[in-house]
């Protein structure tokens, strides 16, 4: 599916249990964002997530994403980080539309671990963060907290109502399905199809 966004509504729905509230898993390429009582779930190999939150009006979200590594030149205006600023302002705007306001957005920021891929250069995840952490700057938004970086995959859930973030940092994986994930994910950014929604993965 191509189109003039850069990611997909995440859809993968389902009830947890563990929390007894209704959840929405984010995949790779995906984001989501609510005012319900709901859990967003993520796992994070060397992508990162990055969690907004409104709380004066109890909206949050999330996205999941990875820069390619296409593209010249530096800072925000780079064919690199292109793909990134297009990520993050379809979170603020779905974040706005469902009455946010931009001056109240606050950022926790997760992943981009230094998992063993062949696909990506060393320095690619580091990159990934750099650039957050300058898009935030540059908008305005403060970081409020931030796990990044090192040698593991993370599990997160937020809690878009009132901002709480659960993290669970995976020093092993039982199945390689986040991996499969993100090597897909990868593939894709890599064929240069990054102005389309990344629709695979629905389940």
């Amino acid at each position: 599916m191509k189109g003039e966004t850069a990611g997909a509504i995440a859809a993968n729905r389902y009830f947890d249990p563990d929390y007894q509230l209704p959840a929405v898993k984010v995949l790779p390429g995906e984001y989501y964002v609510t005012s319900e009582d709901q859990v967003l779930v993520t796992v994070l190999g060397s992508c990162l997530a990055v969690c907004l939150f409104d709380h004066q009006r109890g909206i949050g979200g999330m996205n999941h994403f990875l820069l390619p590594e296409t593209g010249r030149g530096s800072g925000l205006a780079s064919a690199v980080t292109h793909h990134g600023v297009r990520i993050m302002e379809q979170l603020i705007e779905e974040m706005l539309r469902q009455g946010a306001r931009r001056h109240q957005l606050e950022a926790k920021v997760f992943g981009a671990g230094n998992l063993p891929n062949d696909l990506l250069r060393h320095d690619a995840t580091l990159r990934t963060v750099e650039f957050v952490h300058s898009y935030l700057d540059t908008e305005g938004i403060p970081l409020l907290g931030e796990d990044v970086l090192g040698a593991y995959a993370r599990k997160i859930y937020i809690f878009p109502s009132s901002g709480k973030v659960l993290l669970k940092k995976l020093r092993s994986l039982h199945n390689d399905t986040i991996l499969q994930r993100e090597l897909e994910y990868i593939l894709y950014l890599k064929r240069g199809e990054a102005l389309g929604p990344y629709d695979l993965f629905k389940e």
